[in-house]
């Protein structure tokens, strides 16, 4: 895929392009607020700056996208609110149906799909399919919803245990490397990178497995307002750490 970022150091710093980028998308309340407008509206004016967000990454070059759309606690706000987010995910949805393809984007979910809604599971396993057809070099959206870091890392240890139990795996089998097939994001690398607009200084439950090596950026910046510039400077900032993974570099 062709990579269209630049810098001082442009052959360094293309090298050290994040694979994968994760932001928790938070402040859309708060934006609306701000404003004196229902926080319906934020999300709206969230929704759009996804759309921003996943064409600059892609344009890029970067490979995978990971955006947290509603936890498992969401479900505690008004049934307004909820409501009002769930229709913005059908829009984006039926949307994605008809443009994957010609714009090269595959789209997927992370989390636990059962309480939601019959039609959003079924436009959901219609992206899923979509997805299947394209090349595996295209750009990955993934979507967390009803997703929470803790419920992602019990449902993989049922499902292991499930197969232990039927004689499938062995106890003593188990590794970082096995375990991770049976996460959500089996077969998907680690984010390099993850961005927590609107200042807030926590994971929220957000990657818990796989953020172990991660680079955090936090910004004051509410995600409505978060543009192609803010995600270009927490690329360049991301570019400068020194990544050790717990060693010493010589």
């Amino acid at each position: 895929m062709a990579n269209s970022w630049k810098s001082n150091d442009t052959a360094g710093q293309t090298a050290r392009l994040p694979r994968h980028i994760a932001i928790i998308m938070d402040g859309n309340g708060r934006w609306a607020t701000q404003r004196g407008l229902p926080r319906t509206v934020g999300h709206k004016a969230g929704a759009e700056t996804f759309r921003r967000i996943a064409t600059h990454c892609k344009n890029l070059g970067v490979e995978y996208l990971t955006v947290y759309a509603f936890s498992t606690e969401n479900w505690k706000r008004s049934a307004d609110e909820v409501g009002a987010l769930m229709g913005l995910l059908k829009r984006y949805l039926q949307e994605a149906v008809d443009t994957m393809e010609k714009d090269h984007i595959r789209l997927r979910f992370f989390g636990d799909m059962t309480p939601i809604s019959p039609e959003l599971r079924a436009l959901a396993h219609e992206t899923d399919e979509i997805s299947t057809h394209l090349p595996p070099g295209d750009f990955q959206a993934n979507v967390c919803l009803n997703y929470g870091g803790r419920d992602e890392i019990l449902r993989a240890v049922r499902r292991f245990g499930a197969d232990c139990v039927s004689g499938a795996r062995k106890p003593e089998e188990l590794s970082e490397a096995l375990f991770s097939s049976y996460l959500d994001s089996r077969g998907i690398p680690d984010p390099e990178l993850i961005i927590r607009p609107s200042g807030e200084l926590r994971l929220s439950n957000f990657l818990l497995w796989q953020c172990a090596y991660s680079e955090f950026y936090v910004t004051d910046t509410l995600w409505p307002d978060f543009d192609e510039a803010q995600l270009d400077r927490a690329i360049a900032e991301y570019q400068q750490r020194d990544r050790r993974f717990g060693g010493v570099k010589k």
